[in-house]
């Protein structure tokens, strides 16, 4: 058979009726469209053709399946009785969804009443008493934002929030305790071993820390008199957990304690924007929100010892 002008190819006729040629073929292959041949065997469409095609894709469209498109247009076929079945069984499985989404709707409720957030607390100025929820406690959150930001007060409010926490403050000093000397000096050894310098920071912060018997200790300004190598190696430190299971709440400014490029899940980043907004959980992703912010306020160790003395705000540990 030739082709007339009134006969389409299959990728003509696809493009006819907005399928595409695998679907015709589907068609076909279902016993709904039988479509002419030329001599060379190829496929082609006629008016006929194409006006069964266009009803096939019409009822399609409308979610009928090629059993209940076939029984419509067989000899007999009612497409009104086909339509009102296919109606209801739509209308059922709405109904079915949503039930679904009530179900779904209501173990959220469950599950969110059911946890409780790690920290809960109503913001200090410069905020506005604003509720405060932090969901989890990780190994290590680090706290950070510009000068003036609030981030002081909201880990001062953290420590106080938390049933057994204790603020570890600027004021870090060795009182001559030769248990905890003993047990601080340790982890000194350590940490030089690592790489560390030796500094009277760095004794004291570890003294500090082996000093409180807090469950959750929040450390302010904790690269406070370290220098870069040594931050470095108390970051790797820290992450090792060498305090036991107790969380670390660290603050900080420093890009050598507070890596972007190399956060783990164990770790947390809160930021306290400039403008006094909520504070953020700041996702370590390029992008995310509140990311740009915080890389912009860390720097690196060298910065921070010339800034070291700029303080807006600093309390005294309870």
């Amino acid at each position: 058979m030739r082709r007339s002008s009134l006969h389409l190819t299959a990728a003509e006729a696809a493009r006819e009726l907005g399928v595409s040629a695998k679907a015709l073929r589907l068609y076909e292959q279902n016993g709904l469209l039988t479509p002419l041949r030329t001599t060379a065997g190829w496929r082609i469409y006629g008016p006929s053709e194409l006006a069964r095609a266009r009803e096939v894709a019409a009822l399609r469209r409308l979610g009928m399946g090629l059993t209940q498109i076939k029984g419509v247009l067989s000899a007999g076929g009612s497409l009104d009785t086909a339509l009102a079945a296919h109606q209801a069984g739509l209308e059922s499985q709405i109904g079915r969804m949503a039930e679904t989404v009530q179900s779904v709707e209501a173990a959220r409720k469950k599950v969110a009443s059911a946890v409780e957030a790690a920290v809960s607390l109503d913001l200090p100025w410069p905020w506005g008493g604003e509720r405060f929820e932090l969901p989890a406690l990780k190994p290590l959150t680090y706290i950070t934002g510009p000068l003036g930001s609030g981030k002081t007060r909201l880990a001062l409010a953290i420590s106080e929030a938390l049933p057994d926490a204790a603020f570890i403050g600027l004021e870090r000093q060795v009182d001559g305790d030769a248990v905890v000397e003993a047990r601080s000096d340790s982890h000194l050894h350590r940490l030089l071993g690592q790489g560390a310098n030796f500094s009277p920071a760095l004794a004291a912060l570890l003294f500090a820390v082996e000093a409180s018997e807090a469950a959750v200790l929040v450390i302010d300004m904790v690269e406070q008199g370290l220098d870069q190598v040594t931050q470095q190696a108390l970051r790797r430190y820290l992450r090792s957990r060498p305090f036991g299971e107790r969380p670390l709440f660290l603050l900080t400014r420093s890009s050598s304690m507070l890596d972007l490029a190399d956060m783990s899940a164990d770790e947390t980043i809160l930021y306290c924007p400039a403008n006094h907004d909520m504070p953020m959980i700041v996702p370590p992703r390029k992008g995310a929100r509140g990311y740009e912010a915080v890389a912009t306020c860390l720097a690196t160790p060298a910065v921070r010892s010339r800034t070291e003395g700029v303080i807006a705000f600093r309390p005294s540990a309870a």
